[in-house]
């Protein structure tokens, strides 16, 4: 398995913006596909984004589609999500996650390994 670390997230007003971090140890990071997802107070864990094992292909949920990018650099072990026009519902905090599956919008269930999250807050 995989050990991630997310970092990045913090307190940023309505329309701002904010980078996650996600680092992987081990030597196989390129054999996953990623994803992040979010969990706000009260609510289910939901599918944010994800990429496959080169990059080539990304997925997003509507809800942040034309706003968030994720991205990796496979020889820094590290996935990104970029986070732009940030709104008050996207408060959360955000994991992300490692599937030596398939790629795609999965479900949490899909993935094996999970960071210890990460909390954005969006302030109106």
């Amino acid at each position: 398995q995989v050990q991630l670390a997310e970092s990045g997230g913090g307190l940023v007003q309505a329309g701002g913006s904010l980078r996650l971090s996600c680092a992987a140890s081990g030597r196989t990071f390129s054999s996953y596909s990623m994803g992040w997802f979010r969990q706000a107070p009260g609510k289910e864990r939901e599918f944010v984004a994800a990429i496959s094992w080169a990059g080539a292909h990304t997925y997003y949920a509507d809800s942040v589609k034309g706003r968030f990018t994720i991205s990796r650099d496979n020889a820094k072990n590290t996935v990104y999500l970029q986070m732009n026009s940030l709104k008050p519902e996207d408060t959360a905090v955000y994991y992300c996650a490692a599937n030596r599956g398939p790629y795609g919008a999965l479900p949490p269930s899909d993935f094996g390994s999970w960071g210890q999250g990460t909390q954005v807050t969006v302030s109106s």
